[in-house]
């Protein structure tokens, strides 16, 4: 008997938030909207005009670049609709937490203030209902579509499934979406056509940035170079420097000169900023602190530091050590 699909196995919103990157005021349906991804463009128009869609897909690269734009324009395409929400031929799928027995999108805690103890995953139970919601024929589209946002982030379990239903012929298709596709099964990766996502040059980064109404952004030059070419990671981490204090960040302009201001700016790191915040401060840092002072020594501290942090070692040491090796 086919898993019945319940409230308690969640759907994702269709307009994801991962990405950061948007339609920029044009209609979805149209791939102009997506700049600096002509590869996957050219794939992707192709497939809509000869009418040869894939059984599986999987958009590959890092966070930021368009893949889930993407997969909205061509699925709005496939459909004919630019009204992609409640679509009944849609689903729309991403990682999830357990929280008191049931299961809760990422997204849902995205902003929240909860912290969970472990990071979300994909389960066998969605992908189940993956499964049965490609068993039945499509109500008003040409064919069924399932996306699986941060398809990387699959249980064991879940992945085998997936690879089981792909096995097997279905009356849709299954987009894949992935910052880390390494992490996939081989044999999953091996049945969907890939389409190539890459990081954007310097000027369509200013474009994409512009149009989204974060033009601030390409001023702060750390901030653009660990972006590393992805819109939607400048914007994130424009985000997150926000939220760092910022006396704290003014007094972090330059290394601390003596012991003194370096064990007080150890403690004062130590005590406002949590775990994941010391981590960007650090990859910030890098950046800030090599533009300033072209020194790969304390990108080598820096990155040491980092290291250090991820071991679990006792922060404010840490910071210590790594303040006092002026």
């Amino acid at each position: 008997m086919p898993l019945p699909i319940t409230a308690s196995i969640p759907v994702a919103p269709i307009k994801s938030e991962r990405e950061n990157v948007k339609s920029e005021g044009r209609a979805i349906g149209e791939f102009s909207s997506l700049v600096g991804q002509s590869t996957a463009v050219s794939l992707l128009e192709g497939a809509i005009a000869t009418n040869r869609i894939a059984p599986a897909y999987l958009f590959a690269s890092v966070d930021g670049v368009g893949k889930t734009l993407a997969a909205r324009i061509f699925i709005a395409q496939l459909f004919d609709t630019n009204n992609l929400a409640n679509h009944p031929d849609l689903l729309w799928v991403e990682p999830t937490y357990l929280d008191r027995g049931e299961l809760v999108n990422q997204s849902e805690l995205a902003h929240s203030e909860v912290k969970p103890k472990s990071p979300p995953q994909i389960r066998i139970e969605q992908i189940r209902v993956v499964t049965q919601f490609l068993s039945c024929r499509a109500l008003t589209a040409p064919s069924k579509v399932v996306v699986i946002q941060d398809a990387d982030r699959m249980a064991a379990s879940a992945a085998n499934a997936l690879l089981k239903t792909l096995e097997e012929p279905t009356s849709g298709s299954i987009i894949l979406i992935s910052s880390q596709p390494q992490k996939l099964l081989p044999t999953i990766a091996s049945r969907c056509q890939a389409i190539p996502f890459h990081r954007l040059n310097g000027s369509n980064m200013i474009r994409v940035l512009e149009r989204l109404g974060n033009a601030e952004i390409t001023n702060d030059r750390a901030v653009v170079a660990l972006a590393a070419g992805s819109p939607g990671q400048a914007i994130a981490h424009y985000n997150q420097l926000q939220t760092m204090p910022k006396a704290l960040l003014e007094q972090l302009e330059l290394p601390p000169t003596n012991a003194l201001s370096a064990i007080r700016l150890a403690k004062e790191i130590d005590t406002m900023l949590d775990f994941e915040r010391q981590l960007w401060l650090l990859d910030y840092l890098q950046h800030r602190w090599w533009q300033v002072l072209s020194n790969t020594n304390w990108v080598e501290k820096l990155e040491a530091a980092k290291v250090a942090l991820l071991k679990m070692a006792s922060s404010r040491l840490v910071w210590e050590v790594l303040l006092l090796g002026n």
